[in-house]
């Protein structure tokens, strides 16, 4: 191709022979361009190793924790449930020690008495066979470390709210877990309705949990004040088909005057909600 710059010698400019005509413009562009997209998160992007203190046998261990920071809220469920944006936070709520296997949501992490560091040792770390420690994990795993966690629980005697807290979690987990079932999981059908079998298994022990719990704790419970609280065992009882207890905690929280705004317009749909559940029990028995 002719160099259209050829032929400058005479002016002293043999120097700009092949220089670009367009060079310039071409680098303007280029810098102008849209910067490539960004790298899409990966689960183990949203979490990191956060350091603890075994309060059984005090060995020094790490736990997969989220980075709240990170993960992007999308909804809340009618019973509290928090969703997120493509990560799944409620697989990394409980620590467990690789070596005595004691397990805690992180919630209640946190001293034990004498006698519960006791049976701790005498049941569960004297059978208890490690597992390998991943980086992340997947809902199966995530469902045994809640099991294990209610293991201990009852083992040390927990509280009922710990343990009614341990089943809303798992039952939520399991929530996330038939929600994101992948279409081509074989028997497909069958693991859809066991899932939601057993979510309804572990709501159902939240709720007696959470009755019992109001009658002999005080409040705040499972990090809950009693408004909050009480909106939440409304929900779970009206689930569970318990319509008288669900409608007397709605009305109660409808009238007082120590109710929150935010949880009075929680209220008033779980209202709407219940008198149409109650139409629909009402026709199926005529």
């Amino acid at each position: 191709m002719a160099d259209l710059l050829a032929g400058l010698e005479k002016f002293g400019l043999d120097f700009l022979k092949g220089a670009g005509l367009y060079e310039e413009e071409e680098k303007e562009k280029a810098a102008k361009a849209p910067p490539p997209p960004p790298k899409e998160m990966q689960e183990e992007d949203y979490l990191f190793d956060k350091s603890y203190e075994c309060p059984v046998c005090y060995a020094a261990i790490k736990a997969r924790t989220v980075r709240t920071a990170k993960a992007r809220l999308v909804r809340t469920d009618m019973d509290l449930r928090p969703v997120y944006e493509k990560f799944e936070p409620l697989k990394y709520d409980v620590i467990i020690c690789p070596v005595c296997g004691y397990a805690v949501t992180s919630r209640y992490f946190g001293g034990l008495v004498g006698f519960q560091k006791e049976a701790i040792k005498e049941v569960i770390s004297a059978a208890y066979h490690p597992t390998e420690e991943k980086a992340t994990y997947t809902y199966e795993e995530a469902l045994e470390r809640y099991k294990l966690s209610l293991a201990s629980a009852v083992v040390k005697k927990a509280r009922a709210s710990e343990k009614a807290y341990i089943c809303l979690k798992s039952g939520w987990l399991l929530r996330s877990m038939w929600e994101n079932l992948d279409e081509q999981t074989p028997d497909r059908d069958k693991k859809l309705a066991d899932l939601k079998e057993q979510e309804k298994v572990f709501l159902q022990n939240a709720l007696d949990g959470l009755l019992n719990a109001r009658q002999t704790e005080t409040y705040p419970m499972c990090g809950m004040d009693q408004t909050t609280a009480e909106y939440l065992i409304s929900v779970l009882a009206m689930n569970d088909g318990r319509f008288e207890i669900s409608s007397r905690i709605i009305s109660d929280l409808l009238t007082s005057r120590s109710t929150n705004r935010r949880i009075k317009d929680k209220a008033r749909d779980v209202k709407e909600e219940l008198i149409k559940r109650i139409r629909e029990q009402k026709a199926r028995s005529v």
